[in-house]
């Protein structure tokens, strides 16, 4: 053994290793978790910052602005603002040279979930209206803790390498990284490392679906509906027979799949025969492949549907992501650093708040989750990531931290009263502790890279990645006026500042 390790030593390894183990582990770890430790104030802060900002999909100015000036005062050069077309994106910098490892920092919060941080459902008395209810707040300010900290470790040990932010805005409605991947700008990275809250600790071994999302126009003619009916054709009937055409065509689609509409627009008036409607329809399956395939489907459908109606129809995919690639050396670290770090110690007055959370919702009054989940085999969720797009381009990994109480969802007014309150900031800071770690060892092992690497091109199987957005789509649908002037510099006031 003494034998082994000195010939380690003597070939310059970065990081020695027996078996799988990392040698000098403990050390490693304590100085990672104190570098974390170090900034939790900022982490606190940050997620503080943003819970009370609640800025939705494609409007989170004060919150973009906000980290990438706090960034900047940290050290990190920002590279980019209004990245990929995305006024509220932004990309940041510190380091140089290989390795290169990147975190994910999201903010956007939802509409209609604003609630006090109390285990009651109660309206914010600033009159905010949006809500962290899928703890963005923490995805924010966790991967940010965790690269500062990493930072701090690097500088300290002399270690070289990049660390990359990416201000991943919008990934409620048209995420960003979408975009991002599009045009490229996480292929020289080694690896991507992100986090979600949710109400166990789990490492993101898994698959997410793949999807599309579509807007389905028709275009009549209008008349009189009850003196010259005939003159008309109506644009209403085509989104009828088209949706009844989609409905028949569940039958026959995998079990995987799921395709889901609603009408945005169906006439005005009843005496009027209506010349134009449109119907916004979502197709998700486990993969690319399979979305596709329905995709052109369902526009046969809306051919047919305007055929049968001597109307017209226009069919336009505005946006769609990949499914998320599982990465398992990448998975195996992290569930390593999981399992050492484990979940946050729950006071009996948290306990309590969630128990009283669960009780609003008749769910089982457990509480909190106080044990870590095993390792996942690969599990294929329904749900869809824009993170899956990056996971295609560059080998990527993440942690979810149980930030809500067991058996409760996301997307509701109790998981943005919870992560308001302290149990969110533990979990934002288990976070950052487990994605620093891991970020340490990716940036020290080279071995652990190449094994990355390697699993990244068996999944991939060399293609190609082929963006999902159709080109001429320059900018996610229905940006608000105010942001699309000129891109979005002018947004990141606090850039500007002298």
């Amino acid at each position: 053994m003494k034998l082994n390790l000195l010939v380690l030593l003597i070939a310059g390894s970065a990081s020695l290793i027996i078996g799988s183990a990392p040698l000098f582990a403990q050390e490693k770890s304590e100085a990672v978790i104190k570098a974390v430790l170090s900034v939790q104030p900022i982490i606190e802060t940050s997620s503080d910052k943003l819970w009370k900002l609640a800025e939705v999909s494609q409007q989170e100015v004060k919150s973009a602005d906000f980290l990438a000036t706090l960034l900047k005062e940290q050290g990190f050069k920002i590279i980019s603002t209004g990245t990929a077309g995305i006024p509220t994106a932004f990309v940041a910098e510190w380091g140089s040279g290989t390795p290169k490892l990147g975190f994910l920092l999201e903010y956007d919060a939802l509409p209609g979930l604003g609630n006090e941080p109390v285990s009651s459902k109660l309206a914010r008395k600033d009159g905010v209206t949006s809500g962290h209810g899928c703890g963005h707040n923490f995805i924010g300010s966790s991967s940010l803790g965790a690269a500062l900290a990493l930072k701090k470790v690097m500088t300290e040990q002399k270690i070289p390498g990049t660390i990359r932010i990416y201000g991943c805005a919008s990934e409620e409605n048209q995420g960003a990284k979408v975009f991002m991947a599009r045009e490229k700008l996480f292929n020289d990275l080694d690896c991507v490392l992100h986090c979600h809250p949710i109400d166990q600790a789990v490492v993101g071994n898994l698959r997410t679906a793949a999807n599309n999302g579509l807007r389905v126009e028709f275009k009549g003619t209008t008349a009189h509906a009850g003196v010259s009916p005939w003159l008309g054709r109506s644009a209403v009937d085509a989104a009828e027979i088209f949706t009844h055409s989609v409905n028949m065509m569940r039958e026959h689609l995998e079990p995987t799949a799921r395709v889901h509409y609603v009408f945005e627009q169906a006439g005005v008036a009843p005496n009027v025969v209506p010349d134009y409607s449109k119907v916004w329809i979502v197709i998700r399956d486990k993969n690319r492949k399979n979305v596709n395939k329905t995709t052109e489907w369902v526009k046969q459908a809306a051919e047919g549907a305007a055929l049968a109606t001597q109307t017209k129809a226009e069919s336009m995919i505005y946006f769609g992501v990949h499914d998320l690639l599982p990465n398992t050396p990448l998975a195996e670290n992290m569930q390593t650093h999981l399992e050492k770090i484990g979940v946050p110690q729950w006071s009996a007055e948290e306990q309590q708040f969630a128990k009283d959370l669960q009780k609003s919702f008749n769910v089982d009054q457990k509480g909190m989750a106080t044990k870590v989940a095993p390792l996942q085999k690969e599990p294929t969720l329904g749900g869809g990531t824009d993170v899956g797009d990056v996971s295609w381009n560059v080998p990527t990994m993440g942690i979810t931290m149980p930030s809500i109480p067991v058996g409760l969802g996301l997307h509701t007014w109790a998981a943005t009263a919870s992560h308001g309150m302290s149990i969110g900031k533990k979990a934002a800071v288990n976070m950052a502790k487990v994605m620093a770690a891991t970020g340490y060892d990716i940036m020290t092992n080279q071995k652990l890279r190449e094994a990355a690497k390697a699993d990244f091109d068996r999944r991939t199987e060399g293609k190609p990645y082929l963006s999902p957005i159709p080109d001429e789509i320059k900018q996610p649908y229905g940006l608000p006026d105010f942001l699309v002037k000129d891109g979005g510099d002018e947004i990141f006031t606090g850039l500007n500042k002298k």
